[in-house]
């Protein structure tokens, strides 16, 4: 039973939520890169729930934030067929 728990702790806290999300660039911060991101928009033909496809999309980006050493990130565009592009910034707190 505890060796179930691990994994399972260790994917709960493998996202990165200290990564914030800003509406559009945060002033006062450096650019630290791109990162796009996708997942599964469709299956079987069938659209999976914008909403839900849009949260596993800035999940994704937040932990793609840190390979970047940034902080911060903020959508370049819409989410179009399961992708999105990300700026990533690193700010001083």
């Amino acid at each position: 039973m505890r060796l179930l728990l691990i994994p399972a702790l260790a994917t709960v806290l493998s996202a990165c939520t200290w990564v914030h999300m800003a509406p559009g660039p945060p002033a006062g911060c450096e650019k630290r890169g791109e990162v796009e991101v996708s997942v599964k928009h469709s299956v079987a033909f069938i659209e999976r729930n914008a909403l839900k496809v849009r949260d596993e999309l800035e999940t994704l980006a937040r932990n793609e934030a840190p390979g970047l050493q940034a902080d911060t990130i903020h959508p370049l565009d819409e989410p179009r067929a399961g992708s999105q592009r990300f700026a990533a910034w690193r700010c001083a707190r």
